[in-house]
C-alpha cells in the first residue's frame, strides 16, 4: 500500500470569482498515518439573556454531582452529563442598582462596574471572550465574532440612569475603552464569513445578479471531492449543503420582508420572526465553528431593557414590563416561561453542534459554552445571584451544581476560564480568587 505524506492545510479555502469558502475539519488535513488521531481545536462561546431571571426557578435546589434540574433548565436534561450550573455569583459592586441594565450587560463577561457617562468616554473592562480570543483566536480569519438579534440603531445617548447606550448594545469589549459592535443581520454575517464585502446596498445588488456563493466555487469543490476519502466526502458535502440551505433561507426571508408592508423598515436579511432570526444566527455560529473561521463568539439573544413580546408561548406583555413582576405569581410564571423558552432555543443550537463531526468527536465535544446574564431577580434589578451555566465537552466533568459562597465575584469564574485557555492575566474585574471550576 502506498501512503502519501501530503495533507491539506487546515486553512484551505475553496475560491472562485471573489468568493471564498472555508473547509470543515477533514481527515485529509491530518498528516499521513495520523488520520485516526485528528486533533480538535478548543472553542469558546457565550450567550447572553437579558432582564434577569426568576432565580428560584433557575438555580437547582441541590448541589454537587447528581443535582436535580430546576424548572427553567429542564430543556437541558439530555445534556446534563456535560452541564455545570454555577450559583451565587455577583456582578461588580454587589447591591448597586444605579444603571442596573447597563452595568448588567457591560459587566457580565468583564466583572467590572461600567463608568457612568452619556458621552463617548465609556469605560468598561476587557471581557473573557476577548481574553480567550487572544489565546486561541489568532490562527483563524476572525479572532472572534459578535452577534445579536435586537436592532440597536435607535439606541443612542443614555439608555438607563445616565449610562451610555453603548453599555447595553454589546457584551464584548476588546479593551476597557473599546466595545465591539454586535451584528444582527444574518446576510451581513454570512457575507463576512464567506465573502462579498461592500456596503449593504452594494451587497444586495450584487446578490441579486450573481448565483449562489457555492456555485462560484463549484469547480474547485468538485475537483477536491475526487481526492477525498469516503468520510471526508460525506463531511464536506454536508457542510456545503448547510451553507446552501442558509443562503436559501436568507433569500426567502428577504423576499418575504420586501413584500410585507409591516417589514419594510427591517434591515435586509433579518427575519420577521424572532425564533427564525435566532435560529439563523445559531446556524451561522455552527458554520463558523465548522469551517474554523472563528473559535470564539459572543451572542446577545436580546438586549437589556428588551420590550419583546412572546405571543408564541402565551406572553403578550413586553419582556421588560413583565420582568418587574411585583411578586405577582402570574407575572412570575410569565417570566419563567420566557426564561425557559430561551433555554429551549439554545438547546436546539446544542443539538446542531452535537450533530456536526469535528476531529474525533463533534463540535459540541470540543466547545465550552456559557449561558446567562448579568442580573438576578429582575423585579429588584438584583446584582446577584446571577443566572449562569456552562455546557459542552469543554466543561470537564459535567453533571455538577457548584454552589459558591454568596456574592462571589463573577470575575473569579472568568479567571478560571482564562487560566484554562493559557492566559496569565492576574485579575478580571473585581476578582479576588479563582473558582474551582475545571475538575
Amino acid at each position: 500500500m502506498i501512503i502519501s505524506k501530503k495533507s491539506l492545510a487546515r486553512r484551505t479555502f475553496l475560491r472562485g470569482m471573489g468568493a471564498a469558502v472555508a473547509l470543515p475539519a477533514l481527515e485529509a488535513m491530518v498528516p499521513a498515518f495520523k488520520a485516526s488521531a485528528a486533533t480538535a481545536t478548543p472553542r469558546f462561546g457565550a450567550v447572553f439573556v437579558p432582564n434577569g431571571a426568576i432565580v428560584e426557578s433557575w438555580i437547582p435546589r441541590t448541589s454537587g454531582a447528581g443535582f436535580e434540574l430546576s424548572p427553567i433548565l429542564q430543556p437541558l436534561a439530555k445534556y446534563k452529563d456535560s452541564l455545570v450550573v454555577v450559583s451565587n455569583l455577583t456582578r461588580a459592586h454587589p447591591g448597586v442598582v444605579e444603571g442596573d441594565h447597563a452595568i448588567s450587560a457591560a459587566g457580565w463577561l468583564s466583572g467590572v462596574l461600567a463608568k457612568r457617562t452619556q458621552a463617548e468616554d465609556v469605560l468598561g473592562g476587557t471581557t473573557i471572550d476577548q481574553i480567550v480570543a487572544g489565546r486561541i483566536g489568532q490562527e483563524t480569519p476572525f479572532p472572534s465574532i459578535e452577534l445579536a438579534t435586537a436592532d440597536f440603531t435607535g439606541y443612542v445617548g443614555a439608555c438607563t440612569s445616565g449610562y451610555s447606550c453603548v453599555y447595553t448594545n454589546t457584551i464584548s469589549w476588546n479593551t476597557p475603552t473599546r466595545p465591539l459592535p454586535m451584528e444582527i443581520n444574518p446576510r451581513a454575517v454570512f457575507e463576512k464569513l464567506f465573502g462579498r464585502p461592500g456596503t449593504p446596498a452594494e451587497r444586495q445588488a450584487r446578490f441579486a445578479r450573481t448565483r449562489s456563493i457555492l456555485d462560484l466555487v463549484a469547480a474547485q469543490a468538485s475537483e477536491l471531492q475526487r481526492t477525498l476519502g469516503p468520510r471526508d466526502k460525506a463531511r464536506l458535502a454536508d457542510y456545503l449543503d448547510n451553507v446552501r440551505e442558509i443562503e436559501r433561507r436568507i433569500e426567502k426571508s428577504e423576499a418575504r420582508n420586501s413584500t410585507d408592508v409591516t417589514a419594510v423598515a427591517l434591515p435586509a436579511g433579518v427575519p420577521d420572526a424572532f425564533e427564525e432570526h435566532l435560529a439563523l444566527m445559531y446556524e451561522m455560529l455552527v458554520l463558523a465553528y465548522q469551517g474554523d473561521l472563528t473559535r470564539v463568539f459572543t451572542f446577545m439573544s436580546d438586549r437589556e431593557l428588551s420590550q419583546r413580546t412572546y405571543p408564541q408561548i402565551g406572553v403578550s406583555e413586553q419582556h421588560h414590563t413583565v420582568s418587574h413582576h411585583g411578586n405577582d405569581p402570574s407575572n412570575i410564571a410569565k417570566v419563567v416561561k420566557i426564561n425557559t423558552y430561551h433555554v429551549e432555543l439554545f438547546t436546539r443550537f446544542l443539538d446542531q453542534l452535537k450533530a456536526t463531526p469535528d476531529g474525533d468527536g463533534s463540535l459540541y465535544d470540543h466547545t465550552l459554552l456559557f449561558y446567562g446574564g448579568g442580573m438576578g431577580n429582575p423585579n429588584q434589578h438584583a446584582s446577584d445571584p446571577l443566572p449562569l451555566f456552562a455546557v459542552g465537552g469543554g466543561v470537564g466533568r459535567g453533571g455538577r451544581h457548584i454552589q459558591l459562597a454568596p456574592r462571589t465575584p463573577v470575575g473569579n469564574l472568568w479567571m478560571a476560564v482564562a487560566k484554562r485557555f493559557g492566559s496569565d492575566v492576574q485579575s478580571i474585574g473585581e476578582s479576588n480568587g479563582v473558582v474551582d471550576f475545571f475538575v
